[in-house]
């Protein structure tokens, strides 16, 4: 079977303990950033199953109609809106996702929250050019946390602040509002009271319709002028602009990054990267070893399971009806 596995950006997927799955197999790895179709489609000529790494390569139409090999996709973590699933169903090609986990995108939120607030990158970067302490940060304690999305990761982060002796102030659905009142946490009264009484402010919503730039210019300019806003979810929740229009007006004060709407971003004259009250990551919330073996160690079970007939849950499973009709 010939595998191929793009956007490999570390040289990491080789070094898995999981990667022993595939032995046997012809297996691709491609570690640039590639966008051009005419390219993707070259390299994946040949391929029967492509093991994606989360959102980093579109599947189109386009893209499918020049892959008539192509069987299977394997998707680590969830399906987003990157892969065309009608296209696929339309193309015969049949798709498998697997599990996602909280602990390291809630992990390096409040990595962002703390450096943010501490200002480390100012103070480090003081360090090594010679300077002593050319900074004064923030504490954590005393301040309020608001979370948009009171999913696994809200939760999680909502746990972190307790320990941080931070309240916590919860906005997203009715049922997240519930959730989070019955965890002894308090539900905004309304969008803008949880965007100004937030001290911190951390968005951790799926990237939806309804949730397409949900965040808004005005939501911003509600919130205080020492408020710092942490966006580790999606780029596309903020309104195009929105964040560096408000921060230009003075509110919020501060913002952390890990994701953006063109990625990579490899722009160092970008103004996200050059703001000096924004400090960004090159989106890490699941790249580390324990998400990477857990992502790719299920996407090479579901592949193999596909391939051996054995029993997996498909994303489009008219795909694998229709095979089954034709071998009738």
């Amino acid at each position: 079977m010939n595998i191929v596995i793009p956007d490999d950006y570390q040289h990491a997927v080789r070094s898995l303990d999981c990667f022993a799955q595939l032995s046997g197999h012809e297996v691709s790895l491609y570690h640039d950033a590639q966008k051009d179709p005419r390219v993707l489609a070259q390299r994946f000529a040949d391929a029967d199953a492509l093991v994606l790494t989360r959102e980093r390569s579109v599947i189109d139409e386009t893209l499918l109609a020049q892959l008539p090999r192509l069987k299977l996709i394997s998707q680590t973590g969830r399906v987003g809106p990157h892969l065309d699933l009608d296209a696929c169903s339309r193309h015969g090609v049949a798709v498998v996702e697997g599990r996602g986990s909280p602990i390291a995108a809630a992990e390096l939120t409040w990595t962002l929250i703390l450096n943010a607030r501490r200002q480390l990158r100012t103070a480090i970067d003081g360090l090594y050019a010679g300077h002593w302490q050319v900074n004064l940060g923030e504490r954590l304690c005393g301040q309020t946390l608001g979370i948009w999305g009171y999913g696994k990761i809200g939760q999680r982060l909502a746990r972190y602040a307790q320990a941080f002796e931070m309240p916590v102030l919860v906005w997203g659905s009715a049922v997240s509002r519930q959730a989070a009142q019955r965890d002894g946490h308090r539900a905004a009264e309304s969008r803008q009271a949880f965007f100004s009484e937030a001290d911190v402010l951390s968005l951790h919503l799926r990237l939806l319709d309804s949730t397409r730039h949900a965040v808004t210019l005005e939501d911003l300019l509600w919130m205080k002028p020492s408020a710092l806003l942490v966006n580790t979810s999606r780029a596309e929740l903020i309104a195009p602009e929105a964040l560096l229009t408000a921060m230009s007006q003075g509110r919020p004060g501060f913002a952390a990054l890990d994701v953006f709407e063109d990625e990579p971003l490899l722009d160092q004259a970008h103004p996200l990267l050059n703001h000096p009250r924004i400090l960004c990551t090159p989106h890490l919330g699941y790249v580390e070893r324990h998400s990477y073996e857990l992502y790719f160690g299920d996407a090479f079970a579901n592949l193999l399971a596909y391939f051996n007939g054995d029993s997996c849950t498909l994303v489009n499973p008219e795909v694998r009806q229709g095979d089954a009709a034709l071998s009738d």
